[in-house]
């Protein structure tokens, strides 16, 4: 095994000393990336719309560009899907990570580039590697697979040359053949769609192996280790894996899940490093165990900007450069990436704990939402789900919140409504089965969790003037206050719900 990491430790030891050069030399680095990207795209569509052969600044290119919003650049995008190349980026872009809907939109398409993919995204993976190298040199997790849960893939129907499905799905299909023989299970089955014929497939083939390393989503992972130690009749997943001791993940808050993994995986070995990799590209990696904040990735293609979230009421808000940026403040995060999105605002808000080097944390959307199975419901679908049951049940409603149940005991999620009606439907039941069904049909991500790890939403009905009286405890009664419909914590529902049982 001390060979093994020896011979990482020689292979990775020019791009751990890069690492340590962009943490050294941050905005010439991303200067330097920007320069890079514009002078790529000077010849697509999109860069003789905005003349980049003449932006030379990073200050010129903030000024040049508008920041733009999924809805703002679909039509471009759906271009390029159906095979018309050259728009965005000028490689042939034939991937596109499906990722949650948006206002107008059951789900959106992030064009996948081979740069993107080579560049950004496996990069990233590589860099793990060597930093868990670094951080553990007698780690034992290289002689052994990675358990690696992803999605499927499907092919476009309007054209045979577009792929499209989770990003997991993208990387699994493109993963160099020599790396699929450090992981379990087969692509064949990590890509298969039937979910629970997937977690069957894996449980059958996964317990034979020797895995000593997770890799996925925490929500989607407790499912899974659920039906391990059940099919196993083991009391943890360790009895299962003597050699488990690291788990990479990423995609959700990890706080809900922390004890229940602690239970799962009691050994004292066990090592867990967060990662940031999203649709639209790679971003952060923990690189301290004893800090939970993400090392910003500057030399992946990604040129970042970061707008205040107090700019964000604005029509015109301010986006700082990195050298302009503090800590401890909330900003929404805007990319400029080598897969072809410019000024492009993620959704997600981050905020730093450190500018040497960059560190920061995912402190949530720009919108309200629920994202704590990855579902990423936003406020938007929400509202129209809500609209659709109320005309489909002849009721009104004046007021609601709702929040997540998290996993607990081997039992699936959920999402907890508390709802004020000014007309209560007949049935709640009834109202609860249509409201999720109406979810599901709007927002893609929460289809696809609800065969996972959500059980059917759950509904409270909420006595008169609840809502109205929680605001006032607050001291928030009136004015520009509004109770908080969507949240990914349980704080403010917990509050309520304590009202209404007493009440």
């Amino acid at each position: 095994m001390a060979f093994i990491n020896s011979l990482i430790s020689l292979f990775m030891q020019k791009r751990l000393n890069q690492i340590d050069n962009f943490k050294a030399n941050p905005t010439e680095t991303q200067r330097n990336t920007l320069r890079e990207l514009l002078l790529t795209a000077a010849n697509t569509a999109y860069g003789q719309k905005y003349d980049f052969k003449s932006i030379l600044t990073a200050e010129q290119y903030r000024e040049r560009l508008p920041i733009v919003h999924y809805e703002d650049i679909k039509d471009l995008i759906a271009q390029t899907m159906e095979g018309t190349q050259n728009i965005l980026w000028p490689e042939d872009i034939k991937w596109f990570a499906k990722s949650s809907g948006t206002t107008d939109a059951k789900s959106k398409f992030i064009p996948v580039s081979p740069s993107s993919l080579e560049n950004c995204h496996f990069r990233g993976g590589k860099d793990i590697i060597g930093i868990v190298n670094r951080l553990y040199p007698d780690a034992q997790v290289f002689g052994g697979k990675t358990l690696a849960l992803g999605g499927s893939s499907e092919i476009s129907s309007t054209n045979s040359n577009c792929q499209y499905g989770d990003l997991s799905a993208i990387l699994i299909s493109n993963t160099p053949f020599w790396a699929n023989f450090m992981k379990t299970p087969d692509v064949s089955i990590m890509l298969m769609s039937n979910w629970e014929e997937k977690l069957e497939r894996i449980c059958e083939t996964t317990i034979k192996e020797d895995v000593r390393c997770l890799a996925g989503v925490p929500s989607w992972f407790l499912t899974l280790i659920n039906k391990i130690l059940e099919k196993t009749g083991k009391s943890n997943l360790h009895e299962v894996w003597p050699n488990l001791e690291l788990f990479i993940h990423g995609g959700i808050s990890f706080i809900p899940y922390r004890e229940q993994y602690k239970k799962l995986l009691p050994n004292p070995k066990m090592k867990y490093l967060e990662t940031y990799n999203a649709s639209e590209g790679f971003f952060g990696i923990q690189d301290d165990p004893n800090d939970t904040s993400l090392l910003l990735m500057l030399d992946y293609g990604v040129y970042y900007e970061f707008i205040p979230t107090s700019e964000l009421g604005k029509s015109q808000p301010q986006a700082l450069l990195l050298e302009e940026i503090e800590k401890d403040v909330n900003y929404a995060l805007v990319i400029t990436t080598n897969g072809g999105l410019w000024r492009y605002m993620i959704g997600d808000t981050i905020m730093f704990t450190s500018t040497d080097p960059y560190k920061f944390k995912i402190t949530g959307r720009t919108k309200l939402f629920i994202n704590a199975f990855g579902e990423e419901l936003i406020i938007d679908n929400a509202t129209e789900a809500l609209r659709i049951t109320c005309e489909k049940t002849d009721c009104h409603i004046l007021e609601f919140t709702a929040a997540p149940i998290f996993m607990n005991g081997g039992k699936k999620g959920a999402h907890e409504w508390l709802i004020e009606f000014e007309t209560p439907p007949a049935d709640i039941e009834q109202f609860a089965s249509i409201l999720d069904t109406e979810l599901q049909k709007l927002n893609s991500d929460y289809e696809a969790k609800r065969l996972l790890s959500l059980e059917r939403l759950k509904i409270h009905m909420a006595r008169p003037n609840l809502f109205n009286d929680w605001l006032k405890g607050q001291g928030k009664l009136g004015g520009q206050n509004k109770v908080p419909r969507l949240w990914n914590d349980r704080k403010h529902i917990d509050q309520l719900l304590e009202m209404n049982s007493y009440s």
